[in-house]
């Protein structure tokens, strides 16, 4: 686990409503037995310092089965404010029913359809479970999702980047993912890029910016290289607006 990238991304939105909306966004976490307690708590502390509306966390919590990083899952809840999160494969891999159960402060949105107050103006967020969940038997609603989405303004949460489609479909301001670790290790980048349509960064489809999120955990080997990892604030701003 890096902690060394912070970040401010400004994200440009084609709803007033989201301007100057400040998310804290993670991703790909992968807290496994050789991540330190020492770890999460400086990745809290340096969170609890930041402002922000809400944190979002756009899966690949875990890298382990739960029961070994147990009291490490414990201190993310002490990440102020709220903290919406959705699965990863890892997730579904390690045992996704007891993740929900660690995380009991955060708010779970596979598959669900929630409403944000900000500035007195309601933010539609919604969900999906990864793509590989239909191997563990889990159901993706997309219809469901895609038909909440058209409210306006709304985000979308999922791990992966090729879920975009479904934020362009509904017109979602916003679509957050990651997954793809930025690579992680150049130039494997062009291996990812094979299966992604994007690797990291902002990116803007017809009405919809997307953001993929490098993450902040490494997998298979503990090394990075032109791939740093990110603790980012997205601050969203209308286009409208002078």
């Amino acid at each position: 686990m890096t902690l060394s990238n912070l970040q401010t991304v400004e994200i440009l939105v084609t709803n007033k409503k989201l301007d100057d909306l400040k998310i804290l966004h993670l991703s790909d976490l992968h807290i496994n037995k050789k991540t330190t307690i020492s770890q999460i708590e400086e990745l809290i502390n340096i969170c609890n310092d930041l402002v922000f509306d809400f944190c979002v966390i756009t899966g690949d919590i875990i890298d382990t089965k739960v029961k070994f990083i147990k009291e490490k899952l414990e201190i993310l809840n002490k990440l102020k404010g709220k903290v919406y999160y959705i699965s990863g494969n890892h997730d579904l891999f390690y045992g996704l029913e007891d993740l929900e159960k660690g995380l009991f402060n955060f708010i779970f949105m596979d598959n669900i359809c929630n409403v944000i107050i900000y500035k007195n103006e309601i933010i539609h967020i919604a969900g999906l479970p990864d793509r590989f969940s239909k191997f563990f038997k889990i159901k993706r609603e997309e219809n469901k999702i895609k038909k909440y989405l058209l409210n306006e303004p709304s985000i979308l949460l999922a791990h992966q980047p090729k879920d975009y489609k479904i934020a362009l479909n509904s017109n979602a301001n916003l679509f957050l993912c990651g997954h793809t670790h930025g690579g992680q290790i150049y130039p494997f980048h062009y291996l990812v890029r094979l299966v992604q349509p994007f690797i990291a960064g902002i990116f803007y489809k017809k009405n919809t910016a997307i953001y993929v999120n490098k993450g902040i955990g490494t997998w298979g080997i503990n090394f990075r290289y032109k791939a740093d990892a990110e603790i980012t604030i997205l601050k969203l701003i209308s286009k409208s607006v002078k």
